[in-house]
């Protein structure tokens, strides 16, 4: 019987199938009890996540702040409900 992923590479083994579709594991070559999956770039029990993470892309700066709206943009939004009330205000008058 097919295991559901090769333990040779990792592939997705159909259910009755007589060797792996993708590197032609057998139960002969690489199904049997001492076959493992060493080659498929899994970390092992030592990696440590947030290690990699700093290596990778450094520590974060505690002053970096991303920016917000500037505040020409606030007036002009002010601006424009400002001037939908007004017109409001005017239509009802009318």
């Amino acid at each position: 019987m097919a295991p559901e992923v090769c333990p040779n590479c990792g592939y997705l083994v159909p259910a009755q199938a007589r060797s792996c579709p993708d590197c032609g594991a057998d139960e002969q070559t690489g199904w049997n009890e001492d076959a493992s999956a060493q080659r498929l770039g899994v970390p092992d029990d030592s990696f440590d996540h947030d290690e990699f993470v700093r290596n990778e892309f450094g520590e974060r700066s505690p002053g970096i702040k991303p920016k917000g709206i500037a505040w020409g943009w606030w007036l002009v939004g002010v601006g424009v409900l400002a001037g939908f009330l007004w017109l409001s205000l005017v239509a009802r008058n009318r």
